[in-house]
């Protein structure tokens, strides 16, 4: 019944100059009521509804936004989506290759801090779409839901199984593993001591090589070991003033030999003067480890992985995209859920590792995501003069 009123308002629609003034008059009444339905029905959600144009100005909003956002109507009314929620600005496009991403416009999960009218946790779910008819201009549905309670419960949950199972289980394997582990460091630093005994030749070099391999490799798996330990095991941040760059840079050599044997290329802009954080230098390795290993999963052979960074008045941000297989729509919001993965094997703690670490910081954490185009993730850091602004009010 309805694609058929729909199909019947078309065509009336279609021939509007052959209409006399009373059928014109009762066309105009009946698209008052059906606008009037669709507000109402629109305004009985609980979650907020919004509709911007590519350039975030903000079309429509029901009820439920409003308060969410914390903005009356007239207050809402003209303003810039971006303006109200800086950093959200989908960047898809801008961070991969021009050749792969095309016209194509992400699709958008994010989880937000906002403090007035009250505190409160919001997820934003923005979806691009274009109206109907030749030319009409792409916009977005933004999707609003406040997320406070699920995410409170969920932090609970997260640190009872911690302190259970998870935890006790991990302890063990971690020193199950790190008894071989050390065993091996031993025995590789005596057959080093040998071999430098041994005359120079080709076959003692090459020996030499390997050995130092497995000793690097040792390292990463006591790495891995510690940074498992430390995810079930969080710790306050140690706060102090840290340059981005640097750190990045440490793991992206760290990570070098796995890069080139998937064949994968990283494009890394990230110059040595962006504005200095305050950030634990260990968690933030481990944030950067955790989403450079997703990239790398999700790539094929020849994939490529572009960082680049930006700064404002506020905020410091790093956007990691790669070119891979993208994540399907009805996935993204669920990416966040402590133990939900879409990788066979996986333990899905990842990016909820990354968000609480980000939160813990004081700072936020984006995904934008295009199946068949690839994927970006935004994190954005509390400048560290913001900060102490912030402190002074």
């Amino acid at each position: 019944m309805a694609g058929k009123k729909h199909s019947s308002l078309d065509r009336v629609l279609g021939r509007l100059d052959t209409l006399d003034s009373v059928n014109l008059a009762n066309l105009v009444q009946r698209l008052a009521r059906e606008r009037g339905l669709f507000e109402e029905i629109f305004n009985t959600l609980q979650e907020g509804v919004l509709v911007i144009s590519a350039d975030g100005a903000i079309e429509y909003a029901n009820a439920a936004a409003h308060q969410l956002i914390g903005l009356g109507e007239d207050d809402l009314a003209g303003q810039t989506l971006w303006r109200l929620v800086p950093g959200l600005r989908p960047s898809l496009s801008s961070t991969l290759d021009e050749t792969s991403a095309g016209s194509a416009l992400p699709i958008m999960a994010r989880d937000l801090e906002l403090s007035y009218p009250e505190p409160r946790t919001v997820r934003l779910y923005m979806v691009p779409f274009r109206g109907e008819g030749r030319g009409t201009a792409r916009r977005f549905a933004v999707i609003v839901s406040d997320v406070t309670k699920d995410r409170q419960s969920t932090e609970q949950r997260i640190a009872d199984e911690r302190t259970s199972s998870v935890l006790l289980l991990a302890a063990g394997v971690a020193h199950e593993l790190g008894n071989p582990l050390n065993s091996l460091t031993i025995h590789l630093q005596l057959i080093d001591r040998k071999l430098k005994r041994l005359k120079a030749s080709k076959v003692a070099d090459s020996l030499a090589d390997s050995v130092r391999v497995c000793r690097d490799e040792v390292a990463r798996l006591d790495g891995i070991i510690s940074n498992f330990l430390e995810a079930i095991r969080p710790r306050p941040p140690d706060l102090a003033e840290t340059n981005l760059t640097g750190v990045l840079t440490e793991v992206l050599r760290f990570q070098h030999r796995e890069f080139a044997d998937r064949d994968i290329v990283v494009e890394a802009e990230t110059p040595h003067d962006l504005p200095p954080v305050m950030a634990d230098r260990d968690q933030l390795k481990q944030v950067f480890f955790n989403l450079t290993k997703n990239a790398m999963e999700a790539m094929k052979p020849g994939g490529k992985l572009k960082i680049r960074s930006r700064a404002d008045d506020d905020s410091v941000f790093l956007l990691f995209g790669d070119n891979g297989a993208g994540i399907k729509q009805d996935e993204l919001m669920r990416l966040f859920q402590p133990y939900h993965t879409t990788k066979p094997g996986g333990h899905g703690l990842g990016l909820t590792i990354v968000q609480r670490i980000m939160r813990e910081h004081g700072g936020q954490v984006g995904l934008e995501s295009k199946e068949g185009v690839g994927t970006v993730v935004t994190l954005q850091f509390p400048r560290k003069d913001r900060r102490v602004r912030m402190l002074q009010n």
